[in-house]
């Protein structure tokens, strides 16, 4: 298979060359090695059908069905059931391999996980309904695409056929003479294409129901957990981190900033002439730039101006800052938490430095609001638009920091603008 093929073959179907390419007899194979399989499937369920069908029409004429007919069906249909995990499994094993004739996609393999565990598992469950789906629902469409192929074969043939004595029917007409029934026979061969991609419409529906089936089922408590786990590690992230900055905040910082001041001080008392003059004043510099680096880290964990203006008030700052107009508009009522302003000051400001450095907007816009649960971020440009996350990492990392806190981002970014991303951050304390 190309890199550009297609991998399954409801993809294939799209594609302008399906008539001329190897998917309809991939599909095709896929169809005719299902019929022994269904075939077996839907003779074993004639067991509990005949009697069931028995009982129905017994009510139907208001005749009670007799009590062996009820006790049959009782003792068969359990017999079914219990035996159905079981049966359930090698047939699972050998649809996993079939799939692969129409859909490339890995699909994990089920091992044996035990007899107590066929029944306690819904994977195995699962299996036993796509081995009723197999054997109940696949045979009535494969009859009826076949009706359809003989009716259209007929047309094909029913030139040849009409001089005989039997005087041949097409959909429900006689017909007489060559004549009438060219016709038909022209219709049934514009027909075969359409036949093409029915094949490849019943094979693609009927894998997609067999990977739904076959799939590994997704443990809902499973995620429920790992959610659960996310949360507290977002929170225990941000409390170590509140933590570092007040510890920075108020204590390394006071002291390096008392530091730089006697350094000053002794550069005053020491003549410039002096041995020490020199080494002092690189010592002064270098507490200087140390303790501006110590004040961006601590802005970079938690902006001061968050903790003084609010969320509002911070993004305006943010806006003053741009090299570009930025307009502000903020509706905000009540108290937001503290991680979800954090977040949303942290969005504002990768995308205001997007807008800077990529976007070449002349203005911007940042919208700031409270919707149902939710408080919404949006920020536009004019700019040349074109963005893309996977050109770079700062959209990426972006969505990250907005899903670590459930929330989602959106991004609008058609080539020759306008930019807009939107992130939904949830309120809930």
């Amino acid at each position: 298979m190309t890199p550009e093929s297609p991998s399954h073959l409801a993809r294939a179907l799209r594609r302008r060359d399906w008539l001329v390419s190897a998917w309809p007899w991939r599909a095709l194979a896929y169809l005719v090695s299902t019929v022994p399989i269904a075939g077996v499937l839907a003779v074993g369920l004639l067991v509990i059908g005949a009697p069931l069908f028995a009982a129905l029409n017994a009510l139907l004429h208001d005749r009670p069905p007799g009590i062996p007919l009820m006790l049959f069906l009782a003792v068969d249909s359990l017999t079914v059931l219990a035996l159905a995990p079981i049966m359930s499994f090698p047939v699972a094993v050998v649809e996993r391999w079939r799939l692969g004739l129409v859909d490339g996609r890995p699909l994990p393999t089920s091992p044996w996980p035990g007899l107590a565990a066929r029944y306690r598992s819904a994977a195995g469950w699962r299996e036993v309904a796509y081995l009723f789906w197999l054997g109940g629902v696949t045979p009535v469409a494969y009859w009826v695409f076949l009706v359809v192929v003989l009716l259209d074969l007929g047309m094909i043939t029913s030139p040849w056929l009409a001089g005989d004595s039997n005087q041949p029917v097409v959909i429900w007409q006689p017909i007489d003479t060559t004549g009438e029934a060219v016709p038909y026979a022209i219709v049934g061969v514009l027909l075969i294409p359409v036949l093409g991609y029915a094949v490849g419409l019943l094979a693609a529906a009927q894998a997609a129901v067999a990977r739904w089936a076959l799939a590994s089922p997704v443990d809902a408590a499973a995620l429920r957990e790992v959610a659960r786990s996310r949360t507290r590690l977002v929170g225990a992230y941000e409390a170590e981190r509140r933590r570092i900055e007040r510890d920075l905040h108020d204590g390394a910082q006071p002291r390096l900033t008392s530091l730089t001041l006697q350094l000053g001080l002794a550069r005053l008392d020491v003549p410039e002439d002096s041995p020490a003059a020199r080494p002092l004043a690189v010592a002064h510099e270098q507490a200087r730039g140390l303790m501006v680096m110590l004040r961006q880290l601590v802005h970079g964990i938690r902006p001061q101006s968050l903790t003084d203006l609010g969320l509002a008030g911070a993004v305006r700052e943010l806006a003053d800052a741009a090299t570009v107009a930025v307009t502000v508009r903020a509706d905000l009522d009540g108290e937001l938490p503290e991680i979800v302003q954090t977040t949303a000051y942290f969005v504002v400001s990768e995308a205001l430095g997007n807008v800077v450095r990529h976007a070449g907007a002349t203005s911007a816009d940042v919208r700031l609001a409270r919707t149902g649960g939710d408080l919404v971020v949006e920020v536009s440009d004019d700019g040349r638009g074109g963005a893309d996350p996977t050109r770079g990492t700062g959209l990426t990392g972006l969505a990250d920091r907005v899903a670590a806190v459930d929330g989602r981002l959106l991004l609008s970014s058609p080539p020759g603008g306008p930019t807009l991303v939107r992130v939904e951050l949830p309120c809930r304390r």
